[in-house]
């Protein structure tokens, strides 16, 4: 069902980006770039080792290309995104990056004619409208705490700007890859699903191989695959969180079913806040319960 594969996907992800933000390192001026190395070579690893050996399924190496607009937007916003934690909180950036949901609805809206029911409309609007208010809730109460306590920002914590650039590109980016994802699926069917995720993974893998070699043979630096932990762990949650989420997005309700998953940003407020050490207020509670609200509406569609 669309919506148990998109719970899974919330879970997935929503773990990744704690993990993203721990192996982060500020220090290391490859941090990010080690990051797209391994999550691309864990893709590629569940791609041929998943659907090619044990599913037997026959990849048609002509989707890899037919497949690389929509690859191209999700690989290129997950590498911004990698780059941007190294200056702002996970809890600041996964709620802004997350509501691509509503540049995919608003695509959904202009060039396909979708449309929702009113109670999927105020879901959506709960869902969209709570993650916004998280990131604005966070900006204002980190600043006002910082200002009264006359603490220096560290540099992998700061927000401003610049910072705040890279999650309203990877909204974009990942809004416009989402919406193509639809339409490649479900409105024109232009290949299965298991092709299409291969297609990703893989080209996913290609990058990785390409940057892994940048890396050794330009940068002469090596890269201790093994050694990093936290990198390797958000690899694996996040192929987990793609593997149920290629389902999800090709349902027929594709176009409520990506503002339902970009919700996961509230796990990585909660994950961010619990093991990060950041405390939560009341009004992120409120907020987050509004958004669980605006999950079970859509959950009583399901069927």
């Amino acid at each position: 069902m669309w919506f148990a594969s998109a719970l899974i996907t919330i879970l997935a992800w929503g773990t990744a980006d704690l993990f993203y933000k721990k192996g982060n390192n500020i220090k290391d001026p490859h941090s990010a770039m080690k990051t797209t190395i391994m999550v691309g070579l864990v893709m590629g690893v569940h791609a041929i080792g998943y659907y090619g050996i044990y599913e037997g399924v026959q990849y048609d190496w002509h989707n890899l290309l037919l497949y690389l607009p929509v690859s191209g937007m999700y690989i290129l916003s997950m590498a911004i995104g990698y780059f941007g934690l190294r200056y702002i909180e996970v809890s600041i950036s996964s709620p802004i990056s997350n509501s691509s949901g509503a540049v995919t609805a608003l695509l959904g809206f202009l060039f396909l004619g979708n449309s929702l029911k009113s109670l999927q409309f105020v879901a959506i609007t709960l869902i969209l409208v709570g993650i916004l208010l998280l990131s604005i809730f966070e900006k204002e109460a980190d600043d006002l705490e910082l200002k009264k306590e006359g603490v220096k920002i560290d540099a992998k914590y700061r927000v401003g700007a610049v910072a705040i650039l890279f999650p309203i590109l990877y909204m974009v980016i990942d809004g416009l890859g989402t919406f193509l994802d639809s339409y490649y699926l479900e409105y024109k069917n232009i290949m299965p699903e298991d092709q299409a995720n291969m297609s990703y993974e893989l080209t996913f893998l290609i990058v990785a191989l390409v940057l892994w070699a940048y890396l050794a043979f330009v940068k002469k630096e090596r890269f201790a695959l093994f050694h990093e932990r936290d990198k390797g762990l958000a690899a694996i949650f996040e192929t987990l969180g793609q593997f149920f989420y290629i389902g999800a997005i090709s349902s027929k309700e594709a176009v409520i079913t990506a503002p339902l998953i970009s919700s996961y940003a509230i796990v990585s407020v909660i994950l961010g806040r619990i093991f990060l050490k950041e405390r939560l207020k009341a009004k992120h509670y409120v907020v987050i319960g509004a958004i669980m609200i605006g999950i079970a509406i859509l959950g009583f569609y399901d069927g």
